[in-house]
């Protein structure tokens, strides 16, 4: 790397990288309501914490620097690419960008987005038609868009692995369950039998594999 460059420090990027991931989130969530605004708030720390580490300060690093030194003395742990961790664990020699790890990151991602935005499409003409969403994912599970943020958390903790974002994840999943099941309740409110027999039939996050390709 070159030493002219500074490894961290770069707070610009991390205010640009933080806006741009927020600026697509936010573009294909669209969040409206308040439970819609807590769900998209909680996956904006996460960005914020993960880019403060991969650009401004390297908390994870610094705070596992004397173990990560004794047992990979031949890592420059102060490199910005160090911080793809599993790469240097599991002792990549490439570019870390190819890694394995990273690949399947960039999978995660762009999967999640995926979900989110066609998740979207879906809700909001069923919204807008006042019916129930059944079609699309709304076929294969009952809430795309809170597992496309889940595939993006563990996209980036896969690429991008500290303390702090693993800290969050766990909580994250508890929070997005729980609103899952609160925006049940208010849903079987609305559609009643419609809503039971829908939801008698289709899984919460994990789609069933048999007859996927059968469904509409």
């Amino acid at each position: 790397m070159n030493s002219e460059l500074p490894n961290y420090g770069l707070w610009g990027l991390v205010v640009l990288n933080s806006a741009i991931f927020i600026f697509f989130a936010f573009s294909f969530f669209k969040p409206q309501t308040k439970r819609d605004w807590r769900s998209f708030g909680a996956f904006s720390a996460f960005l914020v914490a993960l880019f403060t580490e991969m650009y401004g300060f390297p908390l994870t690093i610094y705070f596992l620097s004397g173990w990560l030194q004794s047992q990979y003395p031949d890592v420059n742990w102060l490199a910005h690419d160090s911080g793809h961790l599993l790469e240097m664990l599991f002792g990549w020699q490439g570019s870390p960008h190819f890694g394995p790890f990273h690949l399947l990151s960039t999978v995660f991602i762009g999967g999640g987005f995926y979900l989110i935005a066609a998740g979207w499409r879906t809700l909001y003409a069923a919204q807008k038609a006042g019916n129930l969403a059944t079609t699309g994912l709304y076929a294969y599970i009952r809430h795309p868009q809170y597992v496309g943020f889940v595939l993006i958390m563990s996209g980036f903790l896969l690429q991008w692995p500290t303390l702090l974002t693993l800290a969050m994840f766990p909580v994250l999943l508890w929070m997005y369950s729980r609103l899952s099941i609160s925006e049940e309740r208010e849903t079987e409110k609305m559609f009643g039998d419609a809503w039971r027999n829908y939801a008698n039939k289709t899984p919460r996050f994990f789609p069933r594999l048999r007859g996927m390709g059968r469904q509409a």
